[in-house]
């Protein structure tokens, strides 16, 4: 792997344990990779100017509800971030570079921006893996919770009402789905909300890029392996579309598609032969 690439960069920083993992770094070397040219740093440093900004309007203020609140005042109402209604589907909305130069996003990468401001000027957040809408809480008060998309406060009712709506009432509601995500489980779901993305536009090799990154943070992902697998036979490399799918069983040997995936394998094998 060359050492100066955003895939080199962003494989570093999966190495990493959960406690080491910069977050916000992490992001930007996703959207390097999607848009060759970007570098992180500049956009480092704006988050560290919205930081200092916000830090200076906190002074004074005691609670830790109000310090929330003025925290989503500030990027919502005077930075004006906002949630794309209008094209959700935009692979930018996925990029943290262009959330910041847009002002758009989707609630995970507005919730990165939330956090990483919030950090910088001493506002702690964490990232809520909730299904089908992300959102944050305050580590220290479980119950004053923040729905980045809107940049409104929630409280656990309106979580709940949130979730009929989202699950179409399939889904019933727990307090568990409102646990903190670690950094790197942040960053997989990131990805795949791309991997979906570039699959419903039929853009095969970069799906496998991204799934390329989603195997570097959890290399145990069945489903990632799988895919992975599947699509590099077709659109890849073979030699790991085997690889990927032998160790897809070897995770799950009891996997409703194990008879099919052997057979792919059988074949796979055999045009390999042929052509070797």
């Amino acid at each position: 792997m060359d050492m100066d690439t955003p895939r080199h960069h962003f494989a570093a920083i999966a190495g990493l344990p959960d406690e080491r993992i910069d977050l916000a770094e992490a992001a930007l070397w996703i959207a390097a990779e999607e848009q060759p040219g970007v570098e992180p740093a500049p956009w480092l440093a704006r988050l560290d100017e919205l930081g200092e900004r916000l830090s200076s309007r906190l002074s004074g203020v005691t609670t830790e509800l109000g310090r929330v609140e003025l925290l989503a005042g500030f990027l919502s109402g005077e930075v004006g971030l906002r949630g794309n209604a209008v094209d959700y589907y935009d692979p930018r909305n996925s990029f943290l570079n262009e959330v910041l130069t847009r002002r758009l996003g989707i609630p995970i990468t507005l919730a990165v921006v939330y956090m990483e401001v919030g950090r910088r000027a001493g506002v702690p957040l964490v990232g809520v893996g909730f299904p089908g809408h992300f959102l944050l809480r305050h580590p220290v008060h479980p119950k004053l919770l923040l729905d980045p998309f809107e940049g409104r406060l929630l409280n656990e009712g309106d979580c709940r009402q949130m979730l009929e709506r989202l699950s179409g009432g399939s889904l019933p509601f727990d307090s568990r789905l409102l646990k903190p995500s670690t950094p790197r489980q942040i960053l997989v779901r990131m990805l795949n909300n791309l991997r979906g993305i570039y699959l419903n536009r039929s853009e095969p090799l970069r799906v496998i890029g991204v799934l390329d990154r989603v195997v570097l943070l959890d290399p145990d992902d069945v489903g990632a392996r799988r895919d992975r697998g599947l699509l590099s036979l077709r659109w890849g490399d073979p030699h790991r579309g085997i690889e990927d799918l032998e160790r897809y069983l070897d995770l799950e040997p009891e996997a409703p598609d194990t008879e099919a995936v052997e057979n792919l394998l059988v074949e796979a094998r055999r045009r390999m032969g042929q052509v070797h």
